[in-house]
């Protein structure tokens, strides 16, 4: 009976496709491993979100990566028009490095804020974010190649190793981590799945994947893993080189 429930629970675990929409200068681009060769794939933001949500999206993933790369939101009003303009929730980041920043973006609308850079570097930062706003308004992104943790929109690198810093999480109140892979991300070249499996053993959080998925047979990968862990996966590039549909990635995550 134990093991016949045990499958059942394992079959029901949700994995959340959420489309990414990175927006510099208020266009939606994507970069290759975050350097700045950056490809445009939308002058109307909007119109992309309101897309994703008719093809089935429960989730999009929007991030600021002016304010990534420089620690100031600079597409503040697009990503507002976006939220309005949506019926479905959405996640912000992108150089939230503030507790006032955080407030602002989710009295625009988002269903939560991602940190990155100032709540890797100030513990205390993270702590006071989660007990201002609750631990389902904030996720903690953590971009990584490797072990390396990159700050600053990928421009410097943590002192502390993913393994070693997810550890030192351990007592934190944090609920969900965002884990890109630095070294795949826009590549197109497939997920790593040593690696995720790596973070998902080393996590006690929910962990959003995110970074070179390029094909239905990655989502299927991640599916095969039935780890409880696995909130969901991440999708660029793939979705707007039409590599696959949403509809289609939705279905291969089932």
């Amino acid at each position: 009976i134990r093991i016949a429930a045990l499958k059942k629970f394992c079959k029901n675990i949700i994995m959340l496709i959420i489309p990414a929409i990175d927006l510099k200068d208020q266009k939606v681009v994507r970069y290759t491993k975050g350097k700045l060769n950056k490809k445009v794939y939308s002058a109307d933001p909007v119109s992309t979100a309101l897309e994703w949500q008719r093809q089935g999206a429960r989730l999009l993933h929007l991030v600021d990566l002016d304010g990534a790369m420089t620690g100031r939101e600079k597409n503040i009003r697009v990503i507002g028009n976006i939220i309005k303009a949506i019926r479905i929730p959405a996640e912000v980041g992108g150089g939230i490095r503030s507790l006032e920043a955080a407030r602002k973006t989710l009295e625009r609308g988002a269903k939560r804020v991602i940190l990155g850079t100032r709540a890797i570097e100030d513990p205390d930062f993270l702590k006071k974010a989660i007990t201002n706003f609750g631990r389902d308004k904030i996720i903690l992104g953590l971009d990584a190649s490797g072990e390396k943790i990159g700050l600053q929109g990928w421009k410097k690198s943590f002192k502390i190793g993913l393994s070693a810093f997810l550890w030192n999480l351990r007592q934190n109140r944090l609920k969900t981590v965002i884990y890109t892979d630095i070294s795949r991300d826009g590549t197109l070249g497939g997920i790593d799945l040593k690696n995720v499996k790596r973070v998902l053993k080393a996590s006690p959080f929910k962990v959003i994947v995110s970074g070179g998925i390029s094909s239905l047979a990655d989502i299927r990968k991640l599916r095969r893993l039935k780890n409880k862990n696995l909130e969901g996966v991440i999708i660029g590039k793939a979705l707007y080189e039409n590599r696959f549909t949403l509809k289609e990635a939705i279905k291969a995550g089932r």
